[in-house]
């Protein structure tokens, strides 16, 4: 069972795809053979200077914002060759991003909202693969129900004043700067009264405390304001407008970068039959029909997420991306647990001091995912009220 050969984007041209996968052997096996494979999902803290070189020479390379267009720095690329890009990426082993958040959420926000000002200001630096930039939405009590976000932020002349905390914040002790929803109407609730504001993180009354999670790994962070300042020019779009550039950026943040968050999943996929193989689990009938169950699964959400990706030109609608979310989140988490159930007796233990194997990893972090980035049980309202039509609540 193999899903090699499954590219159904020709008018990318076989001769991109070839440039592409020629370009990242080249470094992959060459000056930064070190880090193939080091950063994925569970293994976020791994190599991580290495990483931020890996950004810079993806930068200096005209790898980062190839889709974006021309006239603001980036590559002009059609929405085929960017699923190739990411494709191929993923298939060399590329190392976890750092700059996703940079990349494919702000970027392609300020591309949408932003003023000139703020395109010529922040665009260069997220092309060249320097800034690092982190997403500031979720707080506590404020997670899949972002609408009720608390963080406050008071104009005071030519600035905002940030009061409050966000959570969950990937990257965030990693990153330069900060994009922030947060409430500039005091006497405002729900979706009224927020803002989109950019804010620098390394200045007097931000405070950044990492969370060690179940993969020992410290991703997500919660991070706090208190005090902490940014030029009212760093806001995006209108003051109290704050809710459809947010709802904006997470439709970039589910767009043409799943198709390589896919070949991802067909690499942990690949692993987990090769264990099956190799320790007699594919032998038992229930796990050989769980298997071929998740290659069934992951064939029809790569076709689901091409489709999706062709009607809406690369991004996806609010509906479109609540469908992605919910079909990948479940089948992942499904995944982890296979996982774990192939490798048998030995994924019971852990090595000392926490040495978790790939399959228990996976397993870990994967719990995280019908949670993160909106709820599946958020997903089932948003689908049931504006597709089924039912009643809210």
């Amino acid at each position: 069972m193999t899903m090699g050969g499954e590219t159904e984007v020709p008018e990318a041209g076989e001769e991109f795809r070839l440039r592409v996968r020629g370009w990242l052997a080249e470094q992959l096996g060459g000056e930064f053979s070190d880090v193939v494979d080091t950063g994925g999902p569970g293994h976020e803290d791994e190599a991580l200077e290495r990483r931020r070189a890996w950004e810079r020479r993806l930068g200096s390379e005209g790898w980062i914002g190839l889709g974006w267009p021309t006239e603001h720095g980036g590559g002009g690329a059609s929405l085929a060759r960017q699923v190739v890009f990411h494709e191929e990426y993923a298939a060399a082993g590329g190392p976890g991003r750092l700059m996703h958040m940079s990349e494919q959420l702000l970027g392609p926000t300020l591309l949408a909202h932003g003023s000139d000002d703020q395109r010529r200001r922040f665009l260069p630096g997220i092309l060249a693969g320097e800034d690092l930039w982190c997403q500031g939405y979720s707080e506590p009590g404020a997670g899949s129900d972002l609408a009720s976000v608390r963080t406050r932020a008071v104009r005071e002349g030519e600035e905002y004043v940030l009061t409050g905390q966000k959570v969950w914040t990937s990257l965030a002790h990693l990153a330069d700067w900060i994009f922030v929803l947060a409430r500039t109407d005091p006497d405002s609730t729900r979706h009224a009264g927020l803002s989109y504001l950019l804010v620098p993180l390394d200045q007097p009354g931000v405070e950044i405390r990492p969370i060690r999670q179940l993969t020992g790994t410290s991703e997500f962070n919660e991070v706090f304001f208190d005090g902490a300042r940014t030029a009212a020019a760093n806001r995006v779009g209108e003051e109290g407008d704050g809710w459809r550039v947010a709802m904006s950026t997470l439709g970039f943040e589910r767009g043409v970068a799943t198709l390589g968050q896919q070949i991802g999943f067909r690499r942990e996929f690949d692993a987990a039959l090769r264990l099956a193989r190799a320790n007699g689990a594919w032998a038992d009938a229930e796990l050989r029909n769980r298997l071929v169950r998740a290659w069934v699964r992951l064939r029809v959400m790569r076709y689901t997420a091409l489709a999706s990706l062709r009607s809406s030109g690369g991004g996806a609608s609010g509906l479109e991306a609540s469908l992605s979310k919910l079909q990948w989140a479940e089948w992942h988490r499904e995944l982890g647990e296979l996982a774990v159930d192939v490798a048998g007796t030995e994924a019971l233990t852990v090595a000392p001091p926490y040495e978790l194997t790939d399959e228990q990893t996976l397993f870990l972090f994967s719990r995280a995912d019908t949670i993160y980035g909106g709820s599946n049980e958020v997903q089932r309202n948003i689908i049931a009220e504006r597709l089924l039509g039912l009643p809210r609540g």
